[in-house]
């Protein structure tokens, strides 16, 4: 008996090392927001153009998340991450060959795709490796490992500008065949691990996906996971913007505000896969809202470098966690529909596109400031999801 519940946790630790692994590459996505200020400047764009860039990301996330829930039914959760493990690849070969802005955008396009898949099918092929109550903590977990590659390719970049690193002729974009090879190894890895899935779900049809959005609270958490990636994208592409005009700094010094934010959401992910395993959920997501605006109050009325740099750490620590308990909530809520419900919330990462356009627009009309109003829109409506949770 002792062996075969020895054999059954060493069976689990070896599924669950591969899965760690593609969340860290899960995490190349958010390279994005550190890139845009590289290629605004190389190729010297304007506000609303350099925020199109993430936007286009994110754009992907609306066209193909239900998509990949269906696409789930038919091929199972692993090949499904393993396709979007390759579209990632594809997209991280490509800026090695160009600097042009429709190179990169090509390159971010399917970037993109492959992020949209990729979420869509971890987060779900994870759920049925463990039990419900422990969802939301392990997918913590999973988005700490996916900070850590948030919190490299910063400070990759910067390193490859400054000639810091090797970059045989790059620069900033030597971080792209770095990750490709965390890539490969991410594919190598979950192809070789044996993981038996869960039953097909029963909805398959389009309409059938979409039309569970009718369920109020699977609404709710849609608008939520919206609101998360908004701030989370908006703060890591416009924290450095925020410190360039208000303190003089070049777009190499201002990098230092997707660093903080990087850090503290990595360090809040941290904390959060153990609190969350420990405390109400509710009780901790009303905390981290509290921690976001805090943080939008510091952007506001904040005169120093040192308030601004304590603002965007608070809003990195208070967004930690909103994904993985509006996701978790959103799955236990409808056990029986969990690739399906899974493409929902991943298309609300659409957030990304709606958020950085309308940043970029306020932007460009009255300042960094109209960029913070937008994304505290975002933390007023979390903060109105917080009395929605459930504590189970």
């Amino acid at each position: 008996m002792a062996s075969n519940t020895q054999a059954v946790e060493k069976n689990s630790l070896l599924q669950f090392i591969p899965v760690m692994l593609c969340f860290f590459a899960m995490g190349f996505v958010d390279l994005v927001g550190s890139a845009t200020n590289f290629v605004k400047e190389d190729l010297g764009l304007n506000a609303a153009q350099a925020g199109f860039i993430p936007s286009l990301v994110f754009f992907w996330f609306l066209i193909f998340s239900v998509p990949t829930g269906m696409l789930m039914n038919k091929i199972g959760r692993k090949k499904t991450v393993l396709l979007s493990l390759l579209l990632t690849l594809v997209s991280l070969i490509i800026p090695i060959f160009g600097t042009g802005y429709y190179t990169m955008l090509a390159a971010f396009s399917l970037l993109g795709i492959g992020n949209a898949v990729m979420q869509t099918s971890l987060n779900p092929l994870v759920s049925g490796l463990i039990n419900p109550s422990k969802l939301a903590s392990t997918l913590t977990f999973g988005q700490f490992v996916k900070a850590l590659a948030s919190l490299l390719a910063p400070y990759m970049m910067a390193w490859g500008a400054a000639a810091l690193l090797p970059t045989f002729g790059l620069g900033w974009r030597v971080l792209f065949p770095i990750f490709a090879i965390v890539c490969i190894l991410s594919i190598a890895m979950l192809g070789a691990t044996p993981i038996r899935e869960e039953r097909a779900d029963k909805v398959t049809g389009f309409m059938e996906c979409v039309k569970l959005l009718s369920i109020p609270f699977v609404l709710l958490c849609f608008i939520g996971i919206m609101c998360h990636v908004g701030i989370d994208v908006g703060t890591n592409t416009f924290a450095p913007q925020i410190l360039a005009e208000r303190f003089g700094l070049s777009v190499e010094e201002a990098v230092i505000g997707t660093q903080i934010y990087f850090y503290f959401r990595t360090g809040g992910c941290l904390l959060g896969s153990w609190a969350l395993a420990k405390l109400p959920a509710k009780a901790f997501f009303a905390f981290s809202v509290c921690c976001m605006l805090l943080g939008m109050l510091g952007l506001f009325v904040g005169t120093s470098q040192t308030i601004i740099l304590a603002s965007i750490a608070c809003i990195g620590f208070g967004n930690s966690n909103i994904f993985s308990v509006v996701f978790a909530q959103a799955l236990n809520r409808q056990p029986d529909e969990k690739n399906e419900v899974s493409g929902l919330m991943i298309m609300g990462l659409f957030g990304g596109t709606v958020f950085p356009l309308a940043m970029g627009f306020a932007q460009d009309a009255v300042g960094v400031a109209g960029a913070v109003a937008v994304m505290t829109i975002g933390v007023l409506y979390l903060l109105f999801y917080t009395f929605k949770i459930k504590n189970a």
